[in-house]
C-alpha cells in the first residue's frame, strides 16, 4: 500500500470517517480551551465598542488561523459583514484592491474610483446599522507602507461613527513592529489586545484529543494512555499543530503494530520523526522546560 492507503486504512481501522489531527483549520474541531476562550471573548467584547483595532497574538502552531475562522463565522451567522486577507504580503495599492474584491468591488482601473466606491459602501452599511470588520491573519507580514496604509484606511468615517474595525492575527513579532516609534499612532489604536498561548496541562492534552477524535467518528473509549498523553504534551511544548503532527504519526505507529491503544513507545516515535518535537534530551530537561525551571 502507498501512504494514502496506510492512512486510510489506519482511519477505517479506528473506525473514522475523517482525519482526526488534520493541520488544516477546520473549526469543526475547536476545542474549548482558557487562553483561546478568554481570545475570542476579547475580541467580541472590543467588536462592540465600533472602532479602534483589536490585535490577537500568538506563537507558531497555537491556532490563530483556527480562532480567525471561527470569528468570520460567528460575524457571518450575526450578519456582520466582513473581509478576509489571508496572506497579507501586499502593497498599499494591493490592500485597497484585496478589500474591494472581498466585498465584489473588482476591475477598477483608477485606484482613486476604487477608495470612493469603497467609503460608499462601507456608508450604506452604516445607514443599516451595519459595518465592516477586516480580519487580517498573519499580520507580522504586512510592509511598513501597507501597515500605515491600514491606519489611514481605519479613518474612514462619518460624523457619528467609524465606517470600519481591524482585526489582526499575527505572530509576537507583530507586537515589536507595533512597538517601533514609526507606528505609535497605530499602537494608541489598539483597544484589545489577547494572546494565544500552549496547552497548559496533559488533562487539556487528553480532552483535546478526545474531541478530536470523536468528531472525526471515532466512539470507543481514550485511545492514547494517560502516559502516552503526558508524554505528547511534553514533546510537543503544548503546541497544538505540535500535537496533531505527533497525534497522527502515533496513530500510524499503533495501527501499524497492530495494538489498539497508543501508548508512550508510539508518541517517542513520532516524535523522533516530527521537526520541532522534543526528543533529543532527557526526561528530566523536558519537563523542565516545559514548567518554565
Amino acid at each position: 500500500m502507498d501512504v494514502v492507503e496506510v492512512k486510510q486504512a489506519c482511519e477505517a481501522h479506528y473506525g473514522l470517517v475523517d482525519s482526526p489531527f488534520s493541520l488544516t483549520p477546520d473549526t469543526g474541531y475547536y476545542v474549548e480551551m482558557p487562553s483561546h476562550d478568554d481570545a475570542f471573548e476579547s475580541v467580541l467584547y472590543g467588536l462592540t465598542s465600533g472602532e479602534g483595532f483589536i490585535k490577537v497574538t500568538g506563537e507558531v502552531g497555537t491556532g490563530k488561523t483556527l480562532l480567525c475562522r471561527r470569528l468570520l463565522n460567528h460575524l457571518a451567522n450575526d450578519k456582520i459583514a466582513t473581509a478576509y486577507i489571508p496572506n497579507p504580503t501586499l502593497s498599499p495599492t494591493a490592500l485597497w484592491v484585496a478589500i474591494g474584491a472581498e466585498i465584489g468591488l473588482t476591475g477598477y482601473q483608477r485606484l482613486s474610483q476604487l477608495r470612493n466606491d469603497i467609503q460608499s459602501y462601507l456608508v450604506n452599511l452604516a445607514k443599516g446599522n451595519n459595518r465592516l470588520v477586516l480580519v487580517i491573519d498573519e499580520a507580522q507580514c504586512l510592509p511598513a507602507d501597507t501597515l500605515e496604509a491600514l491606519r489611514l484606511i481605519s479613518n474612514l468615517e462619518t460624523e457619528r461613527q467609524k465606517l470600519i474595525q481591524i482585526v489582526l492575527f499575527g505572530q509576537p513579532e507583530l507586537n515589536e513592529i507595533i512597538d517601533r516609534t514609526e507606528f505609535r499612532q497605530l499602537k494608541q489604536r489598539i483597544t484589545t489586545s489577547a494572546e494565544l498561548k500552549t496547552i497548559d496541562s496533559p488533562e487539556t492534552i487528553a480532552r483535546y484529543l478526545n474531541h478530536r477524535m470523536s468528531f472525526a467518528g471515532y466512539s470507543g473509549g481514550p485511545l492514547f494512555t494517560k502516559s502516552a498523553v503526558r508524554r505528547l504534551w511534553i514533546c510537543s511544548q503544548g503546541t497544538p499543530r505540535l500535537i496533531n503532527a505527533l497525534a497522527s504519526k502515533a496513530l500510524l505507529v499503533a495501527f501499524g503494530q497492530g495494538v489498539a491503544t497508543i501508548n508512550v513507545e508510539h508518541v517517542e516515535a513520532a516524535a523522533s520523526d516530527t521537526e520541532g518535537a522534543f526528543h533529543d534530551i532527557s526526561w528530566r530537561e523536558r519537563i523542565r522546560h516545559v514548567i518554565g525551571l
